[in-house]
């Protein structure tokens, strides 16, 4: 099936062109920031996780929102979301790549991802993170392809596709509840250490992930000839809705905990991304735009007649992912940061160096996404027609 991919307009090539560029460039400064290591970064002593693990917490919960339209097809039997259940899967793919590769970047020197597999912990979260994001994209690469290969054959998925399809689930749900644990584990720090922060991550997981799956599927009606299907849509911008409630609820409970309950190791840090610290307010408006962006899209997609809007959805649904991308990602992890333990305040800007590797490691997860999609479309072009 792959020599699809290297088939299509004048359009696709200039995309694929594009992002190759932005690759390049991305490589050429992390080779700098290999040579000289991270102290072309922002990072600092009292924050040591910057724009790259922000970028991988968030992409996590992209890769685990593609479960929202594997369980009502494969356990409830939902036909409408017979279309883009594919669709969902390769986007877990290209997200879970993203993820790797920020963490790569992230170590400083790559070859410490060998600590993990040459000295493996049973109780250390980032053991239990490696095994689960390459489990769920191994089972999203091998479910993805079988699936699609039959569906080209006009033939059933091998027998042995199922049980993995079953078993995706528990990963999908996995890989966001450790990522959480990897930060709620951490008793030092008074904003993460919170049991509602897993939930917290998987109701934005939830919203994200489908929000963006929404654009995407704009995006393959105007330039394929494959149609997602219009109810598909509209019953992932109900998931979408109520997943960013449920966020918006659980941070509105976290607001009540440390301001009713006066905490100062806790209270300091939501005081920091709200309203600022002893004159400190870099994330402030960054964190009202999240809200404002999240509550505004919720409304959108609650009312029927916005919802249904077809020029209103992408909107709507852009807005929930950006308004989420900055919560978990500039606030959730400066946040937890700044102020440090001993109140000291050491705020946080990622460098020009960090935002183009980020791009770099942006544009490599969507030239997989745009190749995996490349070749789902056209299969299923060539089977409806």
């Amino acid at each position: 099936m792959l020599e699809i991919a290297i088939k299509g307009s004048k359009n696709y090539w200039l995309w694929i062109v594009l992002l190759l560029i932005v690759i390049g460039a991305g490589t050429i400064v992390y080779i700098d920031q290999f040579i000289n290591g991270l102290m072309i970064t922002g990072m600092s002593r009292d924050v040591s996780w910057g724009f790259y693990i922000a970028n991988f917490t968030f992409l996590v919960g992209v890769a685990a929102g593609g479960v929202m339209v594997v369980i009502p097809y494969y356990l409830h039997n939902y036909e409408k979301f017979h279309r883009i259940t594919i669709l969902g899967e390769f986007l877990a793919v290209g997200a879970l790549i993203m993820c790797l590769l920020f963490i790569v970047v992230d170590l400083g020197q790559p070859t410490r991802m060998l600590n993990v597999l040459l000295y493996p912990s049973p109780k250390s979260m980032l053991f239990y993170d490696m095994l689960v994001l390459n489990g769920y994209l191994f089972l999203n690469i091998v479910i993805g392809w079988k699936v699609l290969e039959a569906e080209r054959n006009q033939v059933e998925p091998p027998f042995w596709t199922k049980p993995l399809i079953y078993l995706s689930i528990p990963f999908a749900i996995g890989i966001h509840t450790v990522t959480a644990y990897l930060y709620c584990g951490l008793p030092g720090r008074g904003f993460w250490l919170t049991a509602i922060l897993a939930p917290r991550f998987l109701a934005s997981a939830f919203a994200a992930g489908p929000a963006f799956l929404i654009i995407l599927c704009y995006i393959i009606r105007k330039y394929t000839k494959f149609d997602p299907g219009w109810d598909a849509m509209q019953t992932l911008s109900k998931i979408v809705c109520w997943a960013i409630i449920a966020n918006l609820f659980f941070f509105l409970c976290e607001v009540f905990v440390v301001y009713y309950s006066k905490i100062p190791g806790h209270k300091v840090h939501i005081q920091y991304l709200l309203f600022g610290y002893h004159g400190y307010t870099a994330l402030v408006p960054w964190m009202w735009t999240s809200l404002i962006l999240m509550g505004t899209g919720a409304i959108f997609l609650l009312l029927p007649k916005l919802r249904t809007n077809k020029t209103l959805l992408p909107v709507s649904c852009a807005m929930i992912f950006f308004g989420a991308w900055i919560d978990k990602g500039l606030g959730m992890i400066s946040g937890g940061f700044v102020p440090s333990p001993l109140h000291h305040v050491t705020e946080y800007g990622p460098t020009g160096p960090e935002i183009m590797i980020t791009l770099g490691i942006y544009a490599t997860g969507f030239l997989v996404i745009t190749i995996l999609y490349k070749l789902a479309t056209q299969v299923k072009e060539e089977v409806h027609g």
